[in-house]
């Protein structure tokens, strides 16, 4: 059995998207296999492979009683292999919590999921783990990941969806859930894409933390919603690369101003020429670049190597 989930990118709607804004995201042309095959032993074996074929992390896992025998993590940083293998049970146990069915077998299995980009990336190595294992034990991506993490649910959007789509959580106190998924396939595709780019700001920012942070402030930001989520609708309507970049640049102050952090471009690239705009949590990971051919030479000139035209990135 293979699965397969896309990567993703948040183009508008960071932040804002967990309180009910219309978010316009992206998925990637990068993702995340997840391969499953039936061995005899009553035992989960389990292998995380990087997009240039390293084993990062191995586990076995007892399948019946879902538990921990025995991992290893072939990396210096990021925790230990012991956090990430809890991590991973914590998962396969919601999703056996979702589906009692899932894993009540007498054979075990050989898991190994392999990335098709640098895991520092941030295209989201867990939604796609997420997004393939509910699809393996049969149950709902949403509920899953907010079962055992959080977070908007856009990611898993994307993870499922083939083109772009504008997503938006509806709150729902009928359900257990509390919060229902609104997904719509949309027709983004600007014609002046050959202008746009994504670079990669050599940081992987951690989207947890940022969420966390901005919870803390406990306020409500009506007005900021409703105009984020019409600029959401308004970049699938324009022609231009000038009308492109006033509504970023007027996204950049609205959540500046609600997270009380400077805009990238304030930041860190004051003299560029085009403009720049943050892409999920502040802080790291990629960010979207309007520009030129001379676009990459600037950034690469600052010690930023990684930087994609919009087609190599974009499904």
């Amino acid at each position: 059995m293979n699965y397969y989930s896309n990567g993703k990118l948040l183009l508008t709607g960071e932040y804002l998207v967990l309180d009910g804004a219309k978010a316009l995201a992206v998925p990637t042309k990068f993702g995340q296999d997840l391969i499953v095959e039936k061995i005899k032993e009553p035992e989960l074996i389990w292998g995380s492979f990087t997009h240039t074929g390293e084993c990062w992390f191995e586990a076995v896992f007892d399948v019946k009683k879902l538990r921990l025998i025995s991992c290893t993590y072939n990396s210096d940083k990021e925790g230990s292999g012991e956090v990430i293998a809890e991590t991973l049970l914590e998962i396969l146990k919601e999703a056996k919590n979702l589906n009692p069915h899932f894993l009540e077998v007498e054979h075990g299995f050989v898991v190994k999921t392999e990335l098709t980009f640098p895991r520092n990336w941030g295209l989201g190595s867990s939604s796609t783990l997420i997004n393939s294992i509910a699809s393996w034990a049969k149950v709902d991506a949403f509920k899953l990941l907010w079962n055992s993490f959080k977070g908007s649910g856009y990611d898993i959007a994307c993870a499922q969806n083939d083109t772009p789509i504008f997503y938006q959580i509806e709150k729902d106190f009928s359900t257990a859930l509390e919060m229902t998924p609104i997904v719509e396939q949309v027709g983004f595709n600007p014609i002046f894409k050959e202008n746009l780019f994504f670079l990669y700001l050599n940081e992987k920012q951690d989207s947890k933390e940022g969420i966390a942070k901005f919870r803390e402030s406990n306020l409500i930001f009506e007005k900021e919603i409703i105009r984020i989520s019409e600029i959401s609708d308004e970049l699938l309507k324009v022609d231009s690369l000038e009308d492109f970049e006033k509504l970023i640049v007027e996204h950049e102050q609205i959540i500046s101003s609600i997270i009380k952090l400077k805009p990238v471009k304030e930041k860190l690239f004051p003299d560029y020429f085009g403009v720049i705009k943050s892409l999920g949590a502040w802080g790291g990971d990629f960010v979207l670049v309007t520009g030129n051919k001379e676009t990459p030479m600037y950034f690469k000139n600052k010690g930023f190597e990684t930087i994609l035209p919009y087609s190599e990135m974009i499904l």
